[in-house]
């Protein structure tokens, strides 16, 4: 038996509206049909669709799971932040551990993602 992971669904107030925020960030298209309680944003081949589901409770923690987006190679990842955060995303938090540069960013309804924005080379030892 195998098991492959075809979807992350984000739980929302308004499912076309985030779905809308995150086709924008992916350069998406989303499903028609979509509504303010079901979205969904379908992957390219090898990449996870999102759907997007309409819930009568706010989100109020930290996110347990999130999604990890990296840059394609060449692009500048400061010119791709502003783009994000144009978009309607806040910037959360910036770090830099275990050779990779990574910025921690909320969509417009709190749901946490990382946008990983460099990797530096491992330092070698003689």
């Amino acid at each position: 038996m195998s098991v492959t992971a075809t979807q992350v669904v984000l739980d929302c107030a308004n499912a076309e509206k985030l779905a809308g925020f995150w086709a924008g960030l992916l350069d998406r298209a989303v499903t028609p049909g979509a509504n303010q309680f079901f979205a969904n944003l379908p992957g390219a081949e090898g990449e996870l669709s999102l759907m997007f589901l309409a819930v009568p409770e706010v989100k109020k923690v930290k996110n347990r799971m999130h999604i990890d987006l990296t840059l394609d190679e060449g692009s500048d990842w400061e010119t791709e932040l502003e783009r994000i955060l144009a978009l309607g995303a806040t910037q959360v938090s910036e770090h830099q551990e275990y050779g990779i540069q990574w910025v921690c960013l909320q969509d417009p309804e709190g749901n946490e993602f990382d946008l990983a924005v460099g990797h530096e080379e491992p330092e070698t030892t003689p």
